[in-house]
């Protein structure tokens, strides 16, 4: 009577993904030195605990004077200041600018005390001590002839400008490549958390198998051994770390000893050859009787012998429960095309490594782009797959030469010509990817920043958020460009937008520990002797401080302006949620516009001011993409939770935040 195992039942290809998927291969999370990250895929979030840059620093070289005294000057008119010294990159400033007074200085070095301006040199004249040209050779300056006004912050990079402490840097689920290795570095990190590398077992069995440079004998139908490299390499190009083992006969006994050694040391066996319906084929038997066989034979071609099962392992072995195990078919064809159609995906998978991507994406232009300084440009775009048949959106990313995070936030440049002054909305660019392991995001959002959407974000299948405030995140929503803004406080922006969800959270004045100046309110700010720091315009929490401004103005039959003025630091701007608390905490304000779980987190005291609605609203051609679909599904969990649902709470531990509504606030 035969043994023979007849295939009965072919399993489909989708049923073979779901037995694939049933399988537990994933290995655990380690650390991993930054130097040794290149490729690997971080396995949890990581904020910037510092601001980059770490300080207030010239964007050019110039003088660095107080914006106030260069109010009106202009070519015909120009202001003239005392020259109190220079200030170079790399050194402690050793001056001071009073009013009516400059300093040298170079593109990278500390703004001294008392500026809050540099002008380019290009603006400026040299004058000797009677007030005219400085001619002679080798003379010091005396005066500075401005002939420019400047704003505040003009040609000014401030501290945590291109990323400030608190900020999300990088997500769970980032691949590491040099970019993000670079951005790492700027914010110090030596060693990161990381998905663990799949241990993936690979044992070729048949009695003609040859192993490569061993001596062959094709009397006796011997072949060399293709698959065991050829899946080692596709193994190792899908994240894994791929273990070879001695090449199995077709005996039971040597078949069962090399697979169940592979199923101790591995995450993952895979075996090739042995799988399909003959007497001699025993493999399947082996399965069953040491783990548990899910099928075999799946209605592909080439492919139909495979196997899907788990594997046994012994009960001293260093990892618990049983190890994933894949048949692949002999034939080095099929072995190799279900691998890639099958296997690959899940080490991927399992490594938390994305899809492969071509080195070159024809996009559309997602808004116009004007440029015309003669130049070829390498514009930063990012990418995003609306899903709708067309070429992605390709949405220019360019925050600076000088910002990391540019990079981060992009995924390839579109060589714009010398001759092509504006690229219009629509229009098809051809996009060079940074890398060809780069893939789009699934979801594009903008908007506010957030200690609450952070925790949101986390909990998406690969985003790019833009922290760029709630009145640009709604422009930028309005030009069709994201999928979802998220929106603090009130806004003058009729957007026309879905809404998804959102939370409050209580916003007021940082104030050191203690409260050492008393201070009670913006009342405080505008009569007494306190240094403030503000947050710029574009943030939710400004606009509320503006509208209690105004409030107060009208109680004092006075103009916000009037206040405002009066406010020592008013315009004086850090860029995210936690900048204006780190400042407090450096002794350089005496208060700041934040927020109560940034103050209780960081130490701070805090005078509140009230409470500010956080909403999330999307595109409303874009509601019905996965990727919303998803982040609705992420906010609805904050009810649930908030209900007793299974989630964790996304506002757990957050002080000052509770959740709207489910309607629209």
């Amino acid at each position: 009577m035969s043994d023979r195992k007849e295939f009965r039942d072919l399993a489909t290809p989708e049923a073979a993904r779901e037995a694939i998927d049933s399988l537990d291969l994933s290995p655990a999370p380690e650390t991993v030195p930054l130097e040794n990250a290149r490729g690997r895929v971080l396995s949890e979030r990581i904020d910037a605990a510092i601001d980059v840059p770490g300080f207030d620093r010239a964007s050019m070289d110039g003088y660095a004077v107080r914006a106030r005294d260069t109010f009106g000057a202009d070519e015909a008119d120009p202001a003239e200041l005392d020259l109190v010294g220079a200030v170079h990159a790399g050194a402690t400033p050793e001056v001071t600018v009073e009013p009516g007074t400059c300093a040298e200085i170079s593109t990278g070095a500390v703004m001294p005390d008392g500026a809050d301006a540099v002008v380019m040199v290009e603006r400026t004249d040299e004058l000797d001590g009677e007030g005219g040209d400085l001619n002679a050779e080798g003379d010091a300056p005396d005066r500075i002839a401005i002939r420019t006004a400047v704003a505040p912050g003009d040609h000014v990079m401030s501290a945590g400008a291109d990323i400030a402490a608190g900020a999300r840097a990088l997500g769970p689920g980032t691949r590491l490549t040099p970019r993000e290795i670079g951005l790492l570095s700027a914010l110090g990190v030596d060693e990161v958390p990381v998905a663990g590398t799949p241990r993936v077992g690979i044992v070729s069995t048949g009695d003609e198998l040859v192993r490569p440079g061993d001596e062959l004998d094709p009397s006796r139908g011997e072949i060399y051994d293709v698959n065991s490299t050829t899946i080692a390499a596709g193994v190792e190009e899908a994240g894994g770390e791929p273990v070879l083992y001695p090449h199995a006969g077709d005996d039971y006994d040597e078949m069962e000893r090399l697979l169940r050694r592979a199923a101790d040391e591995c995450d993952l066996v895979l075996s090739s050859g042995s799988t399909s319906a003959s007497a001699v084929d025993v493999i399947y038997r082996v399965i069953e009787e040491r783990g548990d066989l899910l099928l075999h034979g799946v209605a592909v071609k080439p492919g139909k012998p495979m196997l899907v099962g788990r594997l046994d392992r012994r009960e001293d072995a260093d990892a618990p429960g049983p190890s994933a195990y894949i048949g692949l078919p002999g034939y080095p064809v099929s072995a190799l095309t279900i691998f890639r159609t099958f296997v690959a995906p899940a080490i991927r998978e399992a490594a938390g490594q994305p899809e492969p991507a071509t080195a070159t994406v024809e996009g559309r232009m997602a808004v116009g782009e004007r440029y015309g300084e003669g130049r070829m440009r390498l514009m930063p775009v990012g990418l995003l797959d609306l899903d709708d048949g067309d070429r992605p959106l390709a949405y220019p990313v360019d925050k600076g030469s000088g910002a990391t995070t540019s990079l981060v936030e992009a995924d390839g440049v579109v060589a714009v010509d010398p001759d092509t002054e504006y690229l219009d909305r629509g229009e098809r660019v051809s996009v060079q990817l940074f890398s060809p392991d780069v893939r789009p995001p699934t979801l594009l959002g903008v908007g506010e920043d957030d200690p609450a959407l952070n925790r949101l974000l986390d909990r998406l299948e690969s985003p790019r958020y833009l922290p760029v405030g709630s009145r640009e995140g709604l422009r930028r929503l309005r030009d069709g460009v994201p999928d979802a803004a998220v929106v603090a406080g009130p806004t003058d922006r009729e957007v026309d937008a879905a809404y998804l969800g959102g939370w409050t959270r209580e916003w007021g004045l940082v104030v050191p520990g203690g409260n050492p100046d008393g201070v009670t309110g913006l009342a405080d700010l505008v009569d007494g002797d306190v240094r403030f720091v503000n947050r710029p315009t574009d943030s939710g929490l400004r606009r509320s401080l503006d509208d209690a401004l105004d409030d107060l103005a009208a109680d004092r039959d006075a103009s916000r302006r009037d206040l405002a003025d009066r406010i020592d630091g008013y315009e004086l701007t850090v860029r995210a949620f936690e900048s204006p608390v780190r400042k407090v905490l450096a002794g350089d304000a005496d208060a700041g516009l934040g927020l109560r779980e940034t103050a209780e987190r960081l130490g701070c005291g805090f005078v509140s001011l009230g409470e500010q609605s956080v909403s999330v609203r999307a595109a409303p051609d874009r509601v019905e993409r996965d990727a919303v679909a998803e982040l609705a599904g992420a906010l609805d969990d904050l009810d649930d939770a908030a209900d007793g649902g299974g989630k964790p709470d996304l506002l757990a531990d957050l002080a000052g935040y509770s959740r709207n509504s489910r309607n629209d606030p």
